[in-house]
């Protein structure tokens, strides 16, 4: 790594030797980004920073307005007050001081609050699940096309795989940020391992600079688990060897009694996992061997015998399916379960605690360019190497464990029978004409949703919407709190009918301009959730009583401590959209990706709760959508 570095600030135009002709700088520009490999400037990103106290004290009392009256929002007042110059303050120069010892003050903390300490069931509420998107272009569904398409899908996995390996996957970058990729390490060989308090992560990737790197995968089909080697005499199998593989697993399971289903175990609850998993231990070492074998694993190939119905305008069968399909071919706890359905069809399913949707997706597009130019086929040898066969990992279990995979997978069902989710393409405009409105497109989803929850549910909705910070290092997530006063001022003229285009364009522009101004904030380090966050910690680290400010009604309300009622996310401006489940049982899950021509968009809802339909919310969204671009229309005649 070091001499990366070294070769790199050799070669950097700002150098003494660098004040020759423009051609020469050039050059050693272009010889530079060519030589750049993608961890190279790990060492050099910026620490997280901690924001002033008072700065995120007042950005909340801003983001609580909404959702309080006059009185309520007069004793918050006082409590936040109360609470910057008294103990807060404290609390602050505490977590200064573990800032000053850490590169990431938040990591540790936020990966055991947010994931790991967790003990629901992971599987089910934090999960991250998508579509592909092929069927737009090389891979219509078709019946008998799962196994071919697999395996070129898996080999330009494994080309990702192997880029990362030689670290030649090019470094992202916001604007001349360089961001943060030590994410990028976890999306493969990576797994949660349940633990009976807390779980953790195993992670054995490694690059070819650090070491050896596993290089089998799993693939999981009717109850089974097999594993093959990606590497065969020192060179990667091609999509004719990986076809083989798969196929003779696909014949030996469908000519066969089905498996036990253990992968369904890892939907439990964390404790429960967690215990039975040490009790597959005690009853043969040779389980913990075959476990590893799982976690260490490239990633999980899942061969479903679904067949999903897809179209371009409609993904929501492919969707509900990735997320929540048949628990005995999925390892929940594995970051990358790539999902091929009997159609054709396919999707990906990952644990969200070793990194945030945009590595993965990344990886995805990256995959996805490369087989739309070879039209979705293998046009190398078809010759197939005398490599061994797929091993079968034949797991010791007993009446007791196929009693609780049996009653693990009743609940699984039980709970996601209960999820409403539609995942439906908005195809009258995309990205393009926005833009040519001189709008940010992220922002004008996030409006057009607030004002759709406002339609239909006769209030403003709390709402997380993802801002990344991985301009500093190991930065994740911070969250934006869309609902502002600013989109509810302009939501109650929209649906006032005295109120003049004019005045609801105006109104609608300042909703932007705050928008805006919060997602940047955000992204530079300036949001003031993680920050209120670490205080708490701090707090409760240090044994000392909850503070009011978290007591508070206004702090649940407002969405704190993981109440908001909308949890959203963009996911790019790629053919991909992913998603995750609502955070609470009355909230909605809104996640979208924005295209040139269309906004891809999924809705999710618990059927249980009388007052949420996913279908209602996404069709009002899509309406609103038409609504504000009518308003920049009209209000300018």
């Amino acid at each position: 790594m070091r001499g990366a570095q070294l070769s790199s600030a050799r070669l950097s135009p700002h150098g003494p030797a660098s004040r020759a002709d423009p051609i020469c700088i050039m050059e050693k520009q272009v010889l530079k980004s060519s030589e750049e490999r993608t961890f190279q400037y790990q060492d050099s990103l910026p620490s997280l920073p901690v924001p002033p106290l008072d700065e995120s004290l007042s950005k909340y009392l801003d983001a609580v307005k909404p959702f309080l009256n006059q009185e309520e929002y007069q004793r918050t007042e006082d409590i936040v007050k109360k609470f910057g110059n008294g103990i807060g303050k404290e609390l602050h120069q505490k977590l200064l001081e573990r800032a000053k010892t850490r590169r990431n003050w938040l990591e540790d903390w936020w990966l055991n609050v947010s994931y790991l300490d967790l003990r629901i069931s992971t599987q089910i509420h934090c999960n991250m699940a998508g579509p592909g998107p092929y069927i737009e272009h090389c891979w219509p569904p078709k019946e008998g096309t799962q196994i071919e398409r697999a395996s070129v899908n898996i080999w330009h996995t494994l080309k990702y795989w192997d880029l990362l390996r030689t670290e030649k996957v090019a470094i992202e970058r916001s604007g001349d940020a360089i961001l943060d990729m030590h994410q990028f390490r976890m999306l493969f060989c990576t797994c949660r391992i349940p633990g009976v308090t807390r779980d953790s992560i195993g992670s054995y990737f490694k690059t070819e600079t650090e070491g050896e790197c596993p290089s089998h995968l799993i693939v999981l089909c009717r109850g089974r688990v097999f594993a093959f080697d990606a590497i065969y005499e020192g060179s990667m199998v091609t999509p004719a060897e990986i076809s083989r593989q798969l196929t003779y697993i696909q014949k030996r399971c469908h000519s066969e009694p089905d498996g036990p289903g253990l992968a369904a175990l890892t939907s439990n609850e964390r404790t429960k996992w967690a215990e039975l998993r040490e009790y597959l231990i005690a009853l043969d070492p040779k389980n913990l061997t075959l476990l590893e074998k799982i976690q260490s694993s490239l990633f999980a190939v899942c061969l479903d015998d679904s067949s999903p119905h897809a179209t371009p305008e409609d993904y929501s069968e492919v969707t509900r399916l990735a997320l929540t399909g048949d628990p005995t071919v999925r390892w929940g706890d594995k970051s990358y379960n790539s999902v091929f359905f009997s159609n054709g069809t396919c999707g990906s399913f990952s644990d969200h605690s070793p990194f945030d949707a945009m590595a993965l997706i990344t990886m995805l597009a990256v995959a996805e360019k490369k087989i739309i130019e070879n039209e979705g086929k293998w046009k190398g040898s078809d010759k197939v190497r005398d490599m061994p066969w797929p091993e079968e990992l034949v797991f010791t279990v007993d009446q007791k464990i196929i009693n609780e995979i049996g009653r693990t997978k009743e609940m699984y069902y039980k709970k996601v029978s209960d999820l409403q989710l539609v995942n439906y393409a908005f195809t009258s405009f995309g990205k393009q004409l926005i833009r040519k409105k001189k709008l940010h497109p992220d922002t004008f989803v996030q409006l057009a949703l607030q004002l759709a929850y406002y339609k239909c549910h006769g209030r403003p909705g709390c709402c997380y919407e993802t801002a990344m910070t991985r301009r500093f290092y190991h930065g994740r997530t911070e969250t934006i709190r869309s609902c502002t006063m600013e989109a509810v001022e302009w939501c109650k003229s929209m649906l006032d009918p005295s109120d003049s285009n004019y005045q609801r364009l105006q109104l609608m522009h300042k909703a932007f301009a705050k928008h805006n101004k919060m997602r940047k904030e955000c992204e530079n380090g300036k949001g003031f959730d993680r920050h209120l966050l670490g205080l708490l910690l701090i707090a409760q680290e240090q044994g000392l009583p909850v503070p009011e400010l978290y007591m508070d009604n206004a702090f649940t309300t407002s969405g704190g401590g993981g109440n908001f009622v909308l949890s959203t996310s963009l996911t790019g401006y790629t053919r991909f959209n992913g998603s995750t489940l609502p955070m609470v049982p009355h909230g909605y899950g809104f996640f979208y990706a924005i295209r040139d021509d269309r906004i891809v968009a999924t809705c999710s809802s618990w059927k249980s709760c009388p007052e949420t339909d996913a279908e209602v919310l996404c069709r009002t969204v899509f309406q609103c959508f038409q609504d504000m671009l009518h308003l920049t229309v009209v209000a300018q005649l």
